[in-house]
């Protein structure tokens, strides 16, 4: 048979992955802060594109629902005043009636015009915004604020008063920059006296002075040597304390019965050493901490309708109104020439603004979807609490709403559900099925954790669970579970084992006894 070459024809569709449907898939998967920022990014850059808040958005709906009267003539004339409901003829009037003269009740104040202390004439108009015809941007009020000292602003200030060497200061200098957010020292005395020159001895005669400063407990190299200086402090570092502060990892076991021997104490002053040891602060630096807290604002608020069922709606604030400027793009095209690079550029960015408009659209309606659906398959969990979580996966969402498992991962990620059993993470609904006893409906992976606290907390001291009581107790509950997973359940909640707890439960109830 010869070779040939031909030629076909022949049509086919594919997908293409472009920059932009890049970006689509990348809108699902934002955060609420990193949405806002790439709107900014993308308004900066594109001036077709604006950004209106809730704020200004309210402002200019009230703005339309005011009287035309009132918006055009601005005639307050017959307004009364806001505090006493006086007009300033009654004012006036009554001032006469009572002999009183309201303007004129501080006569020793000093006005800027006839102010005792010339020099101090031009502070206060820039400050006041301007006076006599003179304007000035006034003044800011965050300017009069106390700063928040923060852990080295203390430790300076108390610096100065306790090392008066030019030396010692130097070497306090270098150990303070080395300290972490909570306090502790992360150097070597050694490395520290080669770089500055000086002897080791120096350095830890320094810092024996430096472990005495506010807050107790400050540069310390270990956690012992934390709770050590706190002690030291209260006169309180005895040879029995000694022994507790250097075997913490027994007292982290719960294993009292070495730490008495080790201690040479008994019971109860073991209860008595660590009941002390419980009112020291491991870590003294982070009540300086200058992080802010940030709340976690939820991107669909579900609330209880009155025919029985369940209100899911996307939460306004984390919406970001843009607009696109259709008359500023109609202006500015009708002057500018068709074959011209202006004309092009305008194009693009109205070609970019309406994808970018469509694809928060999309984006939203993608969101609404996921959460009802997972609100419908989570509707017990709504009505009854953690116990009657169902099993979910990505699959059985994705199939409901007729969209790919990918899609519904990238939406669930980083989004937060707020109901009124509180604020969920989206993928806190998405769980496991464990298997039943009775050959019924699986249970959730993590409703069987929440019985599993719930047993251990419920626990009494005479009475301490073991994982094969625990899983006793399920199997007769229809729950299905082996040991070991009962362990790995226990410890990925920071549950100790039974032989831990019940130590500590006799401890704790002869401590409150």
């Amino acid at each position: 048979m010869a070779l040939s070459a031909s030629l076909y024809l022949r049509q086919s569709q594919t997908l293409a992955m472009t920059p932009q449907l890049m970006q689509s898939i990348q809108l699902l998967q934002m955060t609420h802060f990193e949405l806002t920022q790439f709107i900014e990014q993308e308004v900066e850059k594109n001036p077709l594109l604006e950004f209106v808040s809730e704020a200004d958005h309210s402002a200019e709906s009230a703005r339309e629902d005011m009287p035309s009267e009132s918006r055009d003539g601005e005639d307050f004339s017959g307004l009364t005043d806001v505090y006493d409901g006086t007009t300033r003829d009654d004012s006036l009037r009554m001032s006469e009636t009572l002999d009183a003269n309201f303007e004129n009740v501080f006569p020793d104040d000093t006005s800027p015009q006839r102010a005792d202390a010339p020099e101090l004439l031009s502070q206060w108009k820039s400050m006041s915004g301007g006076g006599d015809g003179e304007t000035s941007e006034g003044y800011d009020l965050e300017d009069f604020v106390a700063n928040r000292l923060t852990l080295r602003d203390v430790l300076n200030e108390q610096l100065i008063l306790s090392i008066h060497s030019a030396r010692d200061r130097l070497i306090a200098q270098a150990l303070i920059d080395q300290l972490d957010d909570a306090g502790y020292l992360h150097a070597d005395t050694t490395e520290t006296a080669e770089q500055l020159g000086c002897t080791v001895c120096d350095v830890e005669a320094v810092l024996a002075t430096l472990q005495r400063f506010d807050p107790p407990g400050v540069f310390a190299r270990s956690l012992s040597e934390c709770l050590a200086i706190q002690l030291r402090q209260k006169n309180r570092l005895d040879p029995a304390m000694s022994a507790l502060i250097g075997n913490l990892e027994l007292l982290a076991r719960r294993d009292f019965a070495t730490l008495k021997k080790l201690c040479g104490v008994d019971e109860e002053d073991l209860i008595d050493m660590l009941g002390e040891i419980r009112k020291l602060d491991p870590k003294p630096g982070t009540s300086f901490e200058m992080t802010p807290c940030e709340a976690i604002v939820p991107d669909i608020v579900v609330r209880a309708a009155p025919d029985g069922t369940w209100a899911v709606e996307l939460n306004p604030e984390t919406l970001p109104r843009v607009l696109v400027n259709q008359v500023y793009y109609t202006t500015v095209s009708r002057h500018a020439p068709k074959n011209s690079g202006d004309h092009a550029f305008l194009s693009e960015c109205l070609q970019t603004a309406n994808w970018l408009t469509r694809s928060l659209d999309q984006r939203a309606k993608t969101i609404m979807k996921v959460a009802t659906e997972i609100v419908r398959q989570q509707d017990a969990f709504l009505v009854n609490g953690v116990d009657h979580l169902r099993p979910l996966n990505l699959k059985t969402i994705a199939d409901a709403i007729k969209m790919h498992e990918s899609t519904v991962s990238r939406v669930t990620s980083n989004k937060y559900m707020l109901t009124p059993r509180g604020l969920f993470e989206l993928k806190y609904f998405f769980t496991v099925s464990i298997g039943s006893a009775e050959g019924g409906d699986g249970h959730s992976a993590e409703s069987v954790r929440h019985r599993i606290r719930n047993m251990i907390v419920l626990e009494s001291p005479e009475a301490v669970l073991s994982d094969d009581d625990i899983v006793e107790i399920l199997k007769k509950g229809g729950v299905d579970l082996a040991r070991r997973t009962v362990a790995k359940y226990r410890e990925a909640m920071n549950i100790p084992s039974s032989v831990q707890r019940r130590r500590e439960k006799r401890a704790m109830a002869k401590v409150s006894a």
